[in-house]
């Protein structure tokens, strides 16, 4: 590990951290930059232990795709919940189904669960200990199968593409 990867291990993280600082304290005084700086290096390096191995992404532009789709999701599924909450009680059917995962990656199953988890009317219930199947709770379906085959077709395979393969 080269000394500025051990001095500054997450170069990103430090730059957010303080661009942050310095907006939420909305001034760039000499005593506000030196906090920033200090924040910037500093926790990086006292919580490095924590963070997980670095993660390759292998194809950027499926990434980018797989933003857009997320958000376009989270904005129909909003739409398709205020319906369902909105409408007639018969309408909303709740209950879980089994996703058998086919990820091997845990940062990419980990960003599976938050995706289900961000797409309103889902949520991640359980992933199993060997992580090979993910319990999905939904606020209504019709046919769980196809609910289970747009998840592996719409996020688990981008991810596959963006993190594995």
């Amino acid at each position: 590990m080269s000394a500025f990867a051990r001095l500054l291990p997450h170069p990103a993280t430090s730059l957010l951290l303080f661009i942050g600082w310095l907006l939420l304290q909305r001034s760039v005084s000499p005593a506000n930059l030196l906090l920033a700086i200090i924040i910037a290096f500093t926790l990086p390096l006292l919580t490095r232990r924590f963070w997980p191995e670095q993660v390759s992404i292998r194809h950027p532009l499926t990434l980018l795709r797989f933003i857009v789709l997320v958000l376009r999701d989270i904005a129909v599924a909003n739409f398709n919940v205020a319906r369902l909450v909105l409408g007639p009680r018969h309408a909303i059917r709740p209950g879980f189904v089994r996703l058998a995962l086919d990820l091997e990656n845990d940062f990419a199953i980990t960003v599976l669960i938050s995706t289900v988890s961000l797409t309103p009317g889902t949520v991640s219930a359980e992933l199993s200990p060997d992580r090979r199947y993910l319990t999905i709770h939904y606020l209504s379906c019709n046919d769980e199968a196809a609910l289970v085959e747009a998840v592996k077709r719409r996020y688990e395979a981008p991810l596959r593409e963006i993190f594995e393969c």
